[in-house]
């Protein structure tokens, strides 16, 4: 089975949480409250048990160089857009599908040029969602075997075998998993799995109107990131990046099968920027921790032997 994953171009997405939404009803999570965080425009404020998918808001008091609106596109035709259609889905999002340039012909041009439009400000925004890491820390600490990798590569817990011990919580190098408080057992993201099985694209990536969230085969996913980016340093988006799409760039999860396209550091975006699997530490810790035993052994040792001679 070919492994299948995300991509998140953080460029196009304009803060809208249909994804937020399309999650939640799909997999019939609870909701988080009607209130704001008080920090942000933002009333989910992080990913957790009945947070699948978060967008995150980031306020910045610098310009984004060759960052356009999605009115850019528009103006640049139907076609602006055409690139980014989202793998696997037969239909385009409803943007690239209802809006066209012959919509706008009598609407005059308010925001003019974005540049100008926004200054010395900009809004970095992020669809946020479990990586399904390649090395899954949580996967490798459960005890119980309720934490699986399935045929699409993703990472699924199995809610009728989790016991709620929580290892896998503190095993997760992005902080994604959760237990709930009202039965205590771990959930996440699970890359929609009964979706999957019925051929179907995730409810977040299929709810996206403007394609930031694209789902398909990694290999294609990677290639059409690749593209992006280059095509954003063309434009002046000199930060633009690719955030843990393999494992070259990021050998502490050894790659993502939900990656992001960026354009500032990840820190900016809440992401650490140089995530480690905690368990990849442990065959490094038993072998200093055998060293250090051997050491003393022999000092003893050395030390018995010198007093004898005595």
């Amino acid at each position: 089975m070919q492994e299948m994953g995300f991509f998140t171009d953080t460029t196009l997405c304009i803060g809208c949480k249909a994804c937020e939404v399309a999650c939640k009803q799909w997999n019939q999570l609870p909701d988080d409250g009607f209130s704001l965080t008080g920090m942000s425009y933002d009333n989910t404020g992080t990913l957790g048990a009945s947070t699948w998918r978060h967008v995150a808001f980031v306020e910045r008091t610098e310009p984004l160089p060759g960052q356009g609106s999605p009115r850019d596109g528009i103006e640049a035709g139907a076609g602006a857009f055409a690139e980014l259609r989202p793998l696997g889905q037969p239909a385009p999002t409803s943007l690239l599908h209802d809006v066209a340039p012959t919509h706008l012909a009598d609407v005059p041009a308010a925001l003019g040029p974005s540049q100008q439009a926004l200054g010395k400000f900009s809004w970095l925004m992020m669809s946020d969602v479990c990586k399904h890491c390649e090395r899954a820390g949580c996967l490798e600490a459960c005890p119980t075997g309720a934490i699986l990798r399935t045929e699409f590569g993703s990472v699924y817990i199995q809610p009728d075998v989790c016991n709620g011990c929580g290892y896998c919580v503190s095993a997760c190098p992005f902080g994604v998993v959760d237990r709930r408080e009202d039965d205590g057992r771990a959930w996440k993201c699970t890359l929609c799995y009964d979706r999957l099985e019925g051929g179907m694209v995730p409810a977040c990536a299929k709810a996206c109107p403007t394609a930031s969230i694209q789902f398909g085969a990694l290999e294609d996913l990677r290639e059409r990131a690749r593209g992006r980016v280059e095509q954003l340093r063309a434009r002046g988006v000199a930060g633009a990046r690719l955030y843990g799409e393999s494992a070259a760039s990021q050998p502490g999860t050894e790659g993502l099968h939900a990656f992001f396209l960026l354009c500032d550091r990840p820190e900016v975006y809440g992401l650490p920027p140089d995530p480690v699997v905690p368990t990849a530490k442990i065959v490094a810790s038993w072998r200093a921790m055998a060293t250090g035993v051997l050491s003393l052994a022999a000092l003893a040792l050395g030390a018995v032997l010198s007093a004898r001679r005595a």
